[in-house]
């Protein structure tokens, strides 16, 4: 199931241009989390995936090939709705969402997935922190809470590259 557009989607888009990051080369700020993200939440995969109009794109990756996948099968654009909370899915095919979602039913066969959303200090969400696993699971709430905490360190990472471009 395809998510709903955020009620802020214009504003919501126009914050995440004004960090052009999309399309970038990978980093070792970002790099290093999403090796943190992975290991502190024991997952194979974790990701900082930013969501545009068309398509959500991984800044960092780890454990994951493809650089973008489509918007509509982004657990991710599912995490903009709520951007004050998680997005925590135990197992994507007990849920009516991703049930039959490409990325559950097929490569990398999601399964688990939570998503600390990467908010903007004016409150938009440009996309997640993700963390994903092929067998379902649960997640205690200090490892979600860690997880936040490096999501807002992802959001340091992107307020510091755009604060370089303004004084450029």
């Amino acid at each position: 199931m395809e998510a709903a557009l955020p009620k802020n989607e214009v504003a919501r888009l126009k914050a995440l241009s004004e960090y052009r990051v999309l399309d970038t080369r990978p980093e070792p700020g970002y790099d290093d989390i999403t090796a943190l993200a992975a290991y502190l939440c024991k997952t194979p995969i974790a990701l900082v995936s930013l969501v545009d109009a068309s398509r959500q794109w991984f800044k960092s990756k780890v454990g994951l090939s493809v650089h973008e996948t489509a918007r509509s099968d982004a657990f991710c654009a599912h995490a903009l709705l709520q951007p004050q909370q998680m997005l925590l899915v135990e197992d994507a095919l007990k849920d009516v969402r991703f049930a039959d979602n490409r990325l559950v039913v097929g490569p990398p066969y999601i399964r688990f997935y939570a998503g600390a959303p990467l908010l903007k200090p004016s409150g938009e969400a440009l996309g997640t922190l993700c963390v994903i696993d092929t067998q379902p699971r649960k997640m205690d709430a200090a490892t979600q809470a860690a997880l936040f905490s490096l999501a807002r360190l992802v959001m340091v990472q992107l307020e510091l590259r755009k604060a370089i471009f303004t004084i450029q």
